[in-house]
């Protein structure tokens, strides 16, 4: 079981500590609400709502909610750096929420090589050229953090992935994300739960599946 490391010096946290802590990546600002590069922030955004929270403005350089699943104490986090700073926020929550094995860490982001609306979900791997997942390996000193991936497809030849990302969906490919980002909620309440193995055989399975 990973650790996230502390800095030398850096006192642990007083209190109980937060049994999970779930980021959605993304970028802040109006401009980037609801662009393929902000699917993870939408889902964290709509987890939060479903258990009764809202993300606000923290001190960890994130958007910020708690709350109950069932038993555990859920620490949800937007970070506020812009994605390939990602790791900056995610460290500083970690110590905010006590949060130290990376067993406890959930990333959720987009992923070009997923078909639209597409999930996999998976603990530790490579970073595919993702910038946020590259910069909360830096910081937090692992890979071993859990990951779900959120399919927003692949670029047509004449458009450049960073272009893609940073666009809005059509209508269609929307209504296929706005689905996604249900199960993916329902993904995170079943790790949660159930642990990865369970919800890599639910969320996994339908996504090899044909449709």
């Amino acid at each position: 079981m990973a650790s996230l490391f502390r800095k030398a010096g850096e006192p642990r946290r007083r209190g109980t500590p937060a049994d999970l802590l779930v980021i959605g990546l993304g970028n802040p600002g109006p401009e980037f609400d609801h662009t393929r590069h902000n699917v993870g922030a939408d889902a964290v955004a709509l987890l939060a709502h479903r258990h009764g929270g809202e993300l606000r403005k923290g001190k960890e350089r994130s958007l910020v909610a708690e709350i109950r699943m069932g038993d555990l104490r859920v620490a949800i986090g937007f970070p506020q750096t812009f994605m390939n700073n990602s790791g900056e926020a995610v460290r500083l929550l970690a110590r905010r929420y006590g949060v130290e094995n990376a067993d406890q860490l959930v990333v959720l982001h987009d992923e070009l090589d997923l078909d639209v609306g597409r999930l996999k979900i998976k603990q530790g791997g490579g970073l595919a050229g993702h910038n946020g997942l590259r910069s909360i390996t830096q910081h937090v000193g692992t890979t071993d953090f859990v990951r779900l991936r959120i399919g927003v497809g692949k670029p047509p030849p004449s458009q450049a992935g960073r272009d893609w990302v940073l666009r809005r969906p059509g209508k269609a490919e929307a209504s296929k994300i706005a689905d996604s980002l249900d199960r993916a909620v329902k993904a995170v309440e079943q790790f949660g739960a159930e642990g990865l193995d369970a919800t890599m055989n639910t969320v996994n399975r339908r996504a090899d599946s044909p449709g």
